[in-house]
């Protein structure tokens, strides 16, 4: 997938079904969930160094426009890319595929708060300037 270096696969289960055996438009988001997650394991310590750090990154908005159907035991490829990160702010990017076919793209858009505070704080710089190497 051109303009993504990262990607990430999962399989769709049963329990992720509707009644017309096609993968639920809710589960959408939890695929991106899981791609974000590992985007990030690549970056010192991923979320879970974020999070001891007294970091959070709230969702703030989601965006996903279904193309085609995934079914039970169809292997997804999730592409991701972060980028817009300005301040607290940041923007994920993805493109979902069965084989070379497009089934979903979608955008998230985030921003780190303390985790105490539930306020607005910088995404920490080692952090920006990992996932802005990363994506140049």
């Amino acid at each position: 997938m051109e303009g993504f270096r990262f990607s990430t696969e999962v399989s769709v289960r049963f329990a992720e079904t509707d009644a017309q055996a096609v993968a639920h438009n809710s589960v959408y988001l939890v695929w991106l969930e899981v791609a974000r997650v590992e985007y990030l394991a690549r970056f010192d310590g991923g979320y879970p160094a974020l999070r001891a750090r007294g970091v959070e990154a709230l969702t703030l908005e989601t965006y996903v426009r279904y193309l085609a159907p995934a079914r039970f035991a169809d292997r997804v490829r999730i592409y991701a890319r972060c980028g817009a990160i300005r301040g607290a702010r940041f923007r994920f990017e993805y493109s979902l595929e069965l084989g070379s076919r497009p089934i979903a793209e979608a955008w998230t858009a985030h921003a780190c708060v303390d985790a105490q505070a539930l306020r607005p704080i910088r995404m920490p710089r080692p952090l920006v300037e990992a996932i802005t190497k990363a994506e140049t």
